[in-house]
């Protein structure tokens, strides 16, 4: 990465400290200034108004899939449409959902008559059906965030009545949360005891803003009076527990965003006395019921209960019991042997330089890997020979041909492609020419380019899947089949296919590969319709950019009903790119762009700029980068280290000066990401992908929409504020659109939606076009 120098403050007007102030009286007059300024610009544009309402019938549309997951027998379903925008909370029964569009719902909550009573704005934020005991299926516990932020309340359900209890603690009042960014969650069978984390008051809450303890209640007790199952440390992240399907209670730290401590609580085990609360918060380091077994695992991994045994995902390699396994391996050992010492683990899944493993879903007898094969997905079932899970696992690739028809037959190549390393190999011939390819950029040629997913219906009930299929240009398919006891899929139904929302004829879809700064391969996809001279090379069309690269996150194939409209209809191209930081090549794909590598992700976009630039797709000029959150900080340096590279800057909800991220909100949870700025020598590093640290003075920068929201309590407002503040007394292109409620996913309705996406497409289009 070429180094840019940092001005001095002194060349640079201080920004106001009350820009902070997210609620704050000038704050918000300031927001106002700068959401009119956009509204006017944009509001009454020609063909605006149109793609707007086209965005939010697409939104709305009553013909959507509507995704139910099971309990106790029936499908539950959250809804939201034109007449009911903050949404229906509903159920309905196997038979009925079967009928499609005529399928008859019972109504359980209506949040827009919850909001209006309540005088609050309401956003759904899920919601536990009990499963178990003699209240299954008629008690809930519902979870609500006013106007869309983290921070949110979880109140017990009565589902015969169709109301919630009272809160006041009695015999037969109901379990409530106040506001936190905690939980509470189903503790026993009977439903007579809750998991709570929450603010419990001083000293309650992580650097991060997360609860330190849990408490277990039993019904009618104060939150002051329930057990004390566990207490972060002081630093941590914060702490959780949850109840498995198979009814054991597991407790866990986060010590930082990427390790975990964790423990079973057999039942029936000692606890501490409500009476310790206090003096476990006054301390520093972890304090843990007596009762609770330690899971001896790296820090690092991940643990997955399932059956009566441990699922652990590598992140590092782990020496154990003189065996090595790497990162990115999936092994497996019988919890209570496990617990007892034993170290004989079974190895499941071992990455390969172009496989990882995405995730995973567990039926009654077998589990269902989601793997990840250069970007695409495929299922892999797996079937223990014994239920103590000891003996050898058979493997089986499910045929998928009923559900994805003529989908699942290779493309025809678009064009001949000599053979490729894997991405992440170093080699300096890669996408160099080659006379026996017309374009080496093409990654395995050929395949198609599908998404397929999926989920257990029921754990513990049946072999049942949830099936679903897509690709860029396809819409969803939703299907559910059982697994034969050999993993094989049996009786695949198709429930609903969703109508298309965009016209994708002539639509190419295809998969490149990029080469970064130090070689390393990266892979991208392409999506949009050729646009050829007489001659039959490529001409340059407006094209948008997408990537996020952190926290282990990857992108893959989805259908695009909105870029689809707004975008591909246009005849511009998008694409997105799967850049390191992210976990497309398992945790050292994410792991080679932490920290002081982190400018291995900047290097890694850039270099897909440049190819779509060199391979004719587009020009500087006609290419605009997008990305939101960490993808926000992306294309934050995509605007201030690579200005030369991009016509224009879509970023939302984005973190940009990481001087002080770390100290805003939820920040304080990502320096194992980004390191910490107040250590001097990683201050030295962190400078170099601090967008708002970057800006210099004299230097004309692409032009930038930044959007966030007043509710979002994850990544603070300040970080859009402050930086668009600075670049409008830089003289810079800048719009900016907070919208009031949403939280980090920056709008709470559809209407809000679509006017965010209406004016992340318009922005991207004119300032790629209007030259």
């Amino acid at each position: 990465m070429t180094t840019a120098p940092v001005p001095p403050s002194s060349a640079l007007e201080p920004v106001p400290d009350w820009l902070d102030d997210i609620e704050g009286e000038r704050a918000l007059a300031w927001v106002a200034r700068r959401n009119a300024a956009t509204r006017a610009a944009f509001d009454d544009a020609p063909g605006f108004a149109e793609l707007r309402a086209d965005i939010e019938t697409i939104l709305d549309a009553p013909d959507r899939i509507p995704r139910v997951g099971q309990a106790v027998g029936a499908l539950y379903n959250f809804w939201t449409d034109a007449g009911h925008p903050r949404g229906l909370w509903r159920r309905t029964t196997w038979d009925s959902y079967r009928t499609g569009p005529t399928t008859d719902w019972e109504v359980l909550l209506d949040l827009d008559a919850l909001g209006a009573q309540e005088r609050t704005s309401w956003v759904w934020h899920g919601a536990a059906v009990l499963r178990t005991g003699p209240l299954a299926g008629r008690r809930a516990l519902v979870t609500l965030s006013d106007g869309g932020a983290d921070t949110d309340v979880t109140r017990e359900f009565d589902l015969d009545a169709r109301s919630f209890l009272p809160a006041s603690p009695t015999a037969a009042a109901g379990f409530h949360r106040e506001a936190s960014k905690g939980f509470l969650a189903w503790a026993d069978d009977a439903g007579e005891a809750a998991l709570l984390a929450t603010d419990f008051g001083p000293g309650s809450l992580s650097p991060a803003g997360y609860p330190r303890q849990v408490r277990r209640l039993r019904r009618g007790q104060d939150p002051s009076e329930g057990e004390v199952l566990l207490t972060a440390a002081a630093d941590d992240d914060g702490a959780w527990a949850y109840r498995d399907r198979w009814g054991r209670t597991w407790l866990l730290t986060h010590p930082d965003f990427h390790t975990e401590e964790l423990w079973l609580l057999p039942d029936g085990a000692p606890t501490l006395p409500a009476a310790d609360a206090d003096r476990c918060l006054a301390g520093t380091g972890v304090a843990v019921a007596p009762g609770a077994l330690h899971v001896d695992v790296p820090a690092s991994a991940a643990v997955t209960p399932a059956w009566d045994l441990l699922l652990i995902e590598l992140r590092d390699d782990w020496e154990a019991a003189d065996r090595s396994y790497p990162a990115g391996s999936l092994l497996t050992a019988p919890i209570d042997a496990f617990l007892d010492g034993s170290r004989e683990l079974q190895v499941l899944f071992t990455p390969t330089p172009t496989t990882s493993l995405s995730g995973f879903t567990v039926t009654a007898h077998h589990l269902v890997l989601t793997l990840l094969d250069d970007c695409v997905t495929t299922l892999e079932v797996l079937t223990p020979a014994d239920p103590d899970g000891v003996g050898p696992w058979s493997r089986h690739r499910p045929r998928l041909g009923a559900l994805l028809g003529d989908a699942a037959a290779p493309v025809a190549p678009q064009a001949p492609s000599a053979p490729a390393a894997a991405p992440g190999t170093l080699t300096a011939a890669a996408g160099s020419p080659s006379p026996a390819a017309a374009d080496p950029t093409l990654l395995r040629p050929g395949r198609a380019l599908l998404n397929v997913s999926a989920s257990a219906v029921d754990s513990l009930e049946d072999d049942r899947l949830w099936l679903t299929v897509s690709s860029f240009t396809r819409p969803s398919t939703l299907a559910v089949g059982a697994l034969d006891a050999d993993g094989e899929l049996d009786g695949v139904e198709v429930l609903r296919a969703a109508p298309a929302r965009f016209d994708a004829r002539g639509v190419v879809v295809t998969q490149h590969v990029a080469v970064s700064d130090d070689g390393t391969r990266v892979p991208y996809f392409q999506i949009g319709r050729p646009r050829l001279d007489d001659a039959g090379s490529p001409l340059p069309s407006p094209t948008l950019l997408y990537g996020y690269g952190g926290f282990e996150v990857s992108l893959g194939i989805n259908y695009l009903p909105i870029t689809g409209r707004a975008w591909l209809e246009r005849g511009g191209t998008y694409v997105v790119a799967n850049i390191r930081g992210g976990g497309e090549y398992g945790p050292a794909w994410h792991r080679t762009g932490l920290k002081q590598h982190r400018h291995r992700v900047y290097e890694d976009f850039a270099a897909v700029a440049r190819a779509l630039v060199e391979r004719g797709v587009t020009a500087p000029k006609q290419l605009a980068v997008h990305g939101g959150s960490n993808g926000g900080l992306l294309v934050g340096v995509m605007l201030t280290r690579y200005p030369q590279l991009v016509g224009a800057v879509v970023c939302e909800v984005p973190l940009l000066d990481m001087r002080r991220y770390h100290r805003l909100l939820a920040g304080a949870s990502w320096e194992a990401e980004y390191g910490n700025p107040d250590d001097p020598e990683q201050w030295e590093f962190i400078r170099e992908f601090s967008p708002f640290h970057l800006l210099q003075p004299g230097r004309t920068y692409p032009p930038v929409l930044l959007v966030t929201s007043t509710r979002d309590d994850r990544v603070h407002p300040a970080h859009a504020r402050t930086m668009a503040y600075r670049m409008l007394a830089l003289g810079q292109d800048v719009t900016y659109f907070e919208n009031g409620e949403g939280g980090h996913g920056r709008a709470a309705t559809s209407a809000q939606r679509a006017y965010m996406y209406a004016l992340e497409h318009e922005f991207a289009w004119r300032a790629l076009t209007r030259r």
